[in-house]
């Protein structure tokens, strides 16, 4: 069970940690607890699975990383997991996944994403990445970006606020 000032909490940290030396300490001089009380909250609701994910939403086009590829693999199924722990220990690997294939029309079932400032760049990483991870001969495509969409990470106040009862007397 979460308590009010969990919803407190959550509302406070979903549009991102204060820019500060501090930043749970900032959160915590707003909600009246102690630095340490909003860490153990939120590892409490993280362990607890009301909070997924804690990341970073880290906003590529602004730090000058202006072309950024998806690319997309056709991986046979006896190696997709020993591969993508292997291409997500790349330093220039920004994530690594697996989704299942869509019949023939998509036969892709490993996907990675590469930021870099050139597409030059992305491509020199690309073959560097099929060399280091012996994936000459797979069937892939480089997706670039055309545009950026909004970045942010998740909202859960919206989805975990407590209704109140309307009372018709």
């Amino acid at each position: 069970m979460i308590d009010a000032i969990d919803f407190q909490l959550i509302a406070a940290v979903q549009a991102g940690l204060p820019i500060a030396a501090r930043p749970y300490a900032a959160i915590a001089a707003q909600l009246a607890l102690s630095e340490q009380d909003v860490i153990d909250r939120l590892l409490s609701l993280k362990a607890r699975g009301l909070i997924k994910r804690w990341g970073v939403v880290v906003k590529h086009r602004q730090l000058g990383y202006r072309a950024n590829a998806m690319i997309v693999m056709d991986i046979p199924d006896d190696r997709v997991a020993e591969l993508g722990r292997q291409i997500s220990q790349l330093s220039f690997v920004n994530l690594c996944y697996q989704r299942p294939r869509q019949g023939e029309t998509w036969p892709y079932n490993l996907y990675c994403m590469i930021h870099g400032k050139s597409r030059e760049l992305v491509m020199q990483q690309w073959a560097a990445l099929q060399q280091s991870c012996g994936l000459s001969g797979i069937t892939f495509e480089v997706l670039f970006s055309r545009r950026c969409f909004k970045q942010r990470g998740a909202l859960y106040r919206q989805a975990c606020q407590p209704r109140l009862e309307a009372s018709h007397g």
